[in-house]
C-alpha cells in the first residue's frame, strides 16, 4: 500500500482491509458551471427553476441558481479516483449508500473537492465490501456541500 504525500492512497485489493480508517484526500478542486447543470438537468428530469433559472433563483434563499445535489455526488467517482485507488482487482462496483446528506448548496459555477475516510472493510465471498464517507467541501465554504457513506464491493 501507498499513501502520497497528498493523501491519496493506493493499494492492492488484498491489502485493502489495512485502509480501515485511514483518510484520503483532498482531491482537486472542480468547478461545476451553468451548462453542466442544464444537461443534467435535461438528463434526469429534474427542471426545478433553482436550478436552470437565474432570475428565479435570485429570489429564493439560494440568492442565484445551484447545483443539483445528484450532479455533485455523481462527481464522485472522477474525484475519488484521484485520490483512493484499489489495484490488482477484477471487478468494482457501487453497492449504494447507506447515508446521503446535503448541509449546504452548492452555488453554480462554485469549486469542490473530495476528503475521505475509509470507515470499515468487510471480506465478502471473492473479495471486500469498503464503506468510505465521502465529504464534498465547497471551497470557501463552512458547511459540506455532500457527506456521504458509501458502500463500494471489489472482486478479484
Amino acid at each position: 500500500m501507498t499513501s502520497d504525500h497528498d493523501g491519496s492512497i493506493s493499494v492492492p485489493i488484498d491489502r485493502l482491509p489495512e485502509t480501515a480508517g485511514r483518510t484520503f484526500g483532498p482531491s482537486s478542486w472542480r468547478r461545476i458551471d451553468q451548462s453542466e447543470v442544464t444537461a443534467y438537468a435535461g438528463l434526469s428530469g429534474d427542471t426545478n427553476p433553482v436550478h436552470l433559472d437565474e432570475e428565479f433563483a435570485k429570489s429564493t434563499p439560494f440568492g442565484g441558481t445551484i447545483v443539483h445535489g445528484y450532479l455533485t455526488l455523481g462527481l464522485v467517482v472522477p474525484l475519488m479516483a484521484e485520490v483512493f485507488e484499489v489495484t490488482d482487482f477484477g471487478v468494482g462496483i457501487n453497492y449504494g449508500l447507506d447515508r446521503l446528506r446535503f448541509p449546504a448548496p452548492v452555488a453554480v459555477g462554485s469549486r469542490v473537492r473530495v476528503v475521505g475516510e475509509i470507515l470499515k472493510v468487510d471480506e465478502i465471498e471473492g473479495g471486500y465490501q469498503t464503506f468510505p464517507r465521502v465529504t464534498f467541501e465547497i471551497e470557501g465554504g463552512s458547511k459540506p456541500a455532500c457527506v456521504a457513506d458509501m458502500v463500494l464491493r471489489y472482486y478479484r
